[in-house]
């Protein structure tokens, strides 16, 4: 029953409860974690934009049947109309080839609209014709060898296998993607940096009582739990405070991030996974501040000694 006794009361050695260091600690964690939940929305958006970008684009390319040059317009839609069909029949009789979709008037139209506006008669327009082909799973493509056989089928025909236009953007988001990084980076750095000095101020101000404490047989891992159990509960709350005030912040990027044309930012997507990861930034944060907080205080006491 002493033991007991003996514990709850070791536990109020230090008054670490009026410490003054906690409510900047809880500050300055809640703005670090809703930084660095933002910031990791972005990075697992922008990995699922990738991924989707590759099931989406790899495996699939497209070809363009220039309109032809006729001056008559009937007769100029007809022959790019005979060079499509015959570029449809080649490819669907290719090897690789697992599906051949020409795009109709309408879905081209729509695509064109946002570029020229709606005071324009697109069906007068010649307009080129496209075709979506999707390959078969695990097929080898020789794209030179196409384009050529492509050529002989049909002058007016043209391949695009997207890896050009799909190398940039990748390119694009991995740079986002370093950005995104060193700013996790520099959170968490700056969020060491802040438990660091702000447990040795507390260490200073209670100096005496430390002391004491050495005198009285108190080893410093026995100080060092203790300083290591409050920090890593006002890490704890630090952190579902910035996460409270991050999620609404996600949800009203993702919104806008969605009205963008063109589908390619509506790509990123969290996963069930992406928000657990979120989700347990307080637990993170708390784990930091623990770990934080006992190794500065081992190392400062002993230097004291």
């Amino acid at each position: 029953m002493r033991d007991n006794e003996s514990k709850v009361q070791r536990k109020h050695e230090l008054p670490l409860e009026g410490d003054s260091t906690g409510v900047f600690l809880k500050v300055m964690i809640s703005i670090a974690v809703f930084i660095f939940a933002l910031t990791l929305a972005g990075v697992l958006s922008i990995n699922s934009m990738l991924q989707n970008w590759n099931n989406s684009i790899l495996g699939s390319f497209t070809v363009q049947i220039i309109p032809s040059t006729e001056s008559n317009h009937a007769k100029a839609v007809a022959e790019t109309i005979e060079n499509q069909n015959k570029t449809i029949e080649f490819l669907k009789k290719h090897e690789a080839v697992d599906v051949v979709t020409p795009l109709n008037d309408a879905q081209l139209q729509k695509l064109i609209k946002p570029w020229l506006g709606d005071g324009v008669d697109l069906a007068k327009l010649p307009i080129p014709r496209l075709i979506d082909v999707k390959l078969k799973p695990d097929a080898e493509l020789n794209y030179r060898k196409l384009a050529e056989q492509l050529a002989e089928v049909s002058p007016a025909a043209s391949l695009d296998n997207h890896k050009l236009w799909l190398n940039k953007l990748i390119h694009f988001a991995d740079g986002l993607k370093m950005v995104a990084m060193t700013i996790l980076i520099l959170v968490l750095l700056v969020n060491s940096g802040a438990i660091f000095y702000s447990t040795q101020t507390s260490l200073g101000l209670h100096k005496y009582i430390i002391e004491i404490l050495h005198l009285m047989g108190a080893k410093d891992t026995y100080i060092a739990q203790q300083y290591a159990r409050r920090t890593g509960w006002i890490g704890l709350i630090g952190g579902v405070i910035g996460i409270v005030l991050a999620i609404p912040a996600i949800f009203l990027l993702g919104n806008l991030a969605s009205e963008i044309e063109g589908g390619i930012i509506s790509e990123a997507n969290l996963s069930v996974m992406a928000w657990g990861i979120i989700f347990s930034l307080p637990l993170f944060a708390g784990a930091v501040a623990m770990l934080t907080a006992y190794y500065t205080v081992k190392r400062t006491l002993e230097k004291m000694i």
